[in-house]
């Protein structure tokens, strides 16, 4: 624990592989363990990715005195529970996203943290990035003025026929905002900066299983700004940010995974004269800087870049859009 943090990783998740490489190249990380349900296919997965340990139960992992930090992807309805285990088990957790689905469950998540003395973030890769700290830098700096608007999406195809995909899933909280409209929603508040909205509006299409497979929503903030997102499982791939100010706008192509392909990534910037410039981010893996921002949790004493307070702004907003595209009505958190 001197100078390096080991991580073990619930279930062996395709998700998982974004992770695995980013753990790997990082000085201060190790990766020592996996654990599936099955033994079989736990051994199996270790094998092929060389990790040295596997476990047949998630309790079993959880137990290992040797594993620092758990790595918890498991379905969204199972996050709290196997988050809080960890806790309880004085395991640091980087949790995928949505860390929660319900207010309840994430005062147990910030109640288990507390209790253990533990470090547990949410792992919104794209908030760790340089490209988005500078975008944030941007507006604090002035360069925007005041923000009034913010737009952003994030959509991709899930065919319909694949119904066994996990995020088609009620029983498991699937659904696109869950999924990638979490990622706008986020960005909105954040770059915003005034708190969890507090009017919201949306509708949605809702899919064959039961879930929303595409959102649309309007979110209203104190402070006078508006954000309008967007998430689907129905189109074609589409991802942006524009960040709207008084004085300039700031678009950012790639928002979500940006450098992940180990391409520079870029936001133009464009002013009241309409002149544009380009601001250019040196590529870095965004999951490399969520294993990066444990490890100084961890090691250095530092605070989460996405501490669970700034969760439950995300958690509070994305509730808000579903009981409003449920009711139709405009809602206040």
């Amino acid at each position: 624990m001197a100078d390096k943090i080991r991580w073990g990783i619930l279930s062996t998740a395709r998700i998982n592989s974004a992770l695995l490489g980013p753990i790997r190249h990082s000085a201060r990380s190790e990766l020592v363990a996996v654990a599936s349900r099955d033994l079989e296919r736990a051994r199996a997965y270790a094998a092929q990715e060389r990790i040295p340990k596997a476990y047949g139960s998630y309790e079993e992992l959880l137990a290992d005195p040797d594993v620092d930090v758990i790595y918890n992807p498991l379905p969204n309805a199972l996050h709290a529970e196997w988050t809080v285990k960890a806790a309880d088990a004085g395991k640091h957790v980087l949790c995928e996203k949505p860390i929660t689905v319900s207010i309840e469950e994430l005062d147990q998540v910030e109640a288990a943290a507390r209790l253990n003395g533990v470090t547990i973030f949410e792992a919104f890769m794209y908030l760790h990035h340089p490209q988005t700290r500078r975008a944030l830098a941007l507006i604090q700096e002035g360069r925007l003025g005041q923000v009034q608007q913010v737009n952003s999406w994030f959509h991709f195809y899930l065919p319909p026929e694949n119904a066994q995909n996990i995020r088609l899933n009620a029983a498991l909280s699937g659904g696109s905002l869950w999924d990638v409209g979490v990622y706008p929603n986020s960005m909105a508040i954040v770059m915003i900066g005034a708190g969890v909205p507090v009017a919201v509006w949306a509708s949605q299409i809702e899919g064959e299983s039961g879930v929303d497979v595409s959102m649309r929503g309007q979110m209203h903030f104190a402070n006078g700004a508006v954000a309008q997102i967007s998430s689907s499982f129905r189109t074609p791939f589409r991802e942006a940010a524009y960040i709207v100010g008084d004085k300039g706008i700031l678009h950012i192509p790639e928002p979500w995974k940006p450098g992940l392909r180990g391409q520079d990534s870029r936001m133009i910037f464009t002013g009241l004269d309409g002149s544009q410039e380009e601001i250019i981010t040196q590529a870095v893996d965004p999951y490399l800087c969520e294993v990066q921002a444990m490890e100084a949790c961890v090691l250095d004493g530092a605070d989460p870049v996405v501490p669970l307070s700034l969760s439950r702004q995300f958690l509070r907003s994305v509730l808000a859009l579903y009981r409003s595209a449920r009711t139709g009505e405009l809602v206040r958190p």
